[in-house]
């Protein structure tokens, strides 16, 4: 995948801070997204499920919380939220967090080639309010529990392992997490108004048991370089995020993703999608819904976020009207689906099938506006390679 990075000579001036003796800019390093018309066209009316897509796109009902997945045994559960997809033979798994507090934990669905749902499990159990996650390249899960002092748990998405609490990547309000291979680091979002991002430098890539959890230190602006420095106590005995001086501040970290030498990380709280550039160590916006001109901004309430091969973002809303939207890699923001009869629930946990012709995602609370009424939906259709 290759998105456009490079630094515009255009950037927008503004307030700066001093880090190391490079300037930073207030407002952004590189002009964000903006409004556009999408590569998949306007959205057309409703299907049966009540989601608006664009032509040549259809949906199903994969999951509801309470209920049987299918013709298996096993009862999705409540408040699905994060998700990722796997490989299994010519089929493939999607795996999801169910965000509720006590119990929380994963499951799973496993598909066959054609796309038919040939069992579900649950894959962690016993945990706490477990929101987002991400995909290791040694194909594990890793569940993160958005509570204070919470854990990333490195789980199986075959079912077969026992789940193992990794201690050494921290305690904290965890979110989300996205693999870097060519580093061979984890980066760590926070949700908290004051969080911060992080990454965790394993001893030996591969095994999460032991390492080093680092933590931004950057100025005060939008774009720039950045550093990073050791959290001394990842135990969380006192807060990580207040641990090293310098660190810097982010509103509601959300959704992460890594590409091709960029990680892509969400902040509700203002709304923005940031991109790491992992081997220039800058820091930047790709969107700000504060700075989108000539209009209202398509995307509010960042969340979830996941892409593809062709350089297109997918960012899940929890909040403004129940879509996802998608970035394109010149820079372009538009919808690509939207629910209607929701607006009390959020999307959840987008991620693409190995081939990349199905999407997965959640409505959190679906119809109900509660946790009990979650429902997991896949859209098949002519996605961009």
């Amino acid at each position: 995948m290759e998105r456009r990075t490079f630094l515009r000579a255009s950037a927008v001036g503004g307030s700066s801070a001093v880090l190391g003796g490079t300037l930073w800019r207030g407002a952004a390093y590189a002009a964000p997204a903006q409004p556009g018309t999408g590569p998949y066209g306007p959205l057309g009316t409703a299907d049966t499920n009540g989601i608006r897509l664009p032509a040549g796109f259809t949906s199903r009902v994969i999951a509801r919380s309470g209920q049987r997945v299918g013709s298996t045994s096993y009862t999705w559960h409540n408040a699905p939220d994060g998700g990722a997809c796997y490989t299994d033979g010519s089929g493939w798994i999607y795996v999801s967090n169910s965000e509720i507090n006590p119990s929380g934990g994963a499951g799973a669905v496993r598909f066959s080639a054609t796309g038919a749902v040939t069992g579900a499990y649950r894959i962690l159990s016993g945990t706490r309010q477990n929101c987002a996650g991400g995909k290791t390249p040694w194909n594990t899960w890793l569940s993160c529990e958005e509570v204070d002092r919470g854990y990333v748990y490195e789980t199986d998405p075959w079912g077969v392992k026992a789940a193992v609490r990794r201690d050494a990547m921290g305690r904290f309000k965890h979110e989300a997490a996205a693999a870097d291979p060519v580093r061979g680091v984890i980066y760590l979002t926070e949700d908290v108004s004051d969080g911060c991002f992080y990454r965790f430098r394993p001893t030996t890539w591969g095994d999460l048991s032991s390492g080093t959890l680092e933590v931004l230190v950057a100025g005060s602006g939008t774009g720039g370089p950045v550093s990073w420095a050791r959290v001394p106590d990842p135990s969380g005995a006192t807060a990580t995020r207040g641990q090293v001086s310098g660190a810097k501040r982010f509103n509601g970290g959300e959704g992460c993703y890594y590409a091709d030498g960029t990680c892509w990380f969400t902040t509700k709280g203002d709304n923005r999608v940031w991109q790491y550039d992992a081997a220039a160590e800058t820091i930047e916006l790709a969107y700000d819904d504060s700075l989108v001109t000539g209009g209202g901004a398509p995307l509010t309430g960042v969340d979830n976020v996941t892409g593809t091969t062709s350089g297109d973002l997918f960012v899940a809303e929890d909040g403004g009207n129940m879509e996802i939207c998608v970035i394109t890699p010149d820079d372009v923001v538009a919808p690509f689906l939207r629910i209607g009869g929701q607006s009390s629930s959020e999307i959840t946990g987008p991620a693409f099938s190995p081939d990349g012709r199905r999407l997965y995602f959640s409505s959190q609370r679906g119809t109900s506006g509660r946790s009990s009424g979650g429902i997991t939906y896949e859209v098949t259709g002519p996605f961009r390679a």
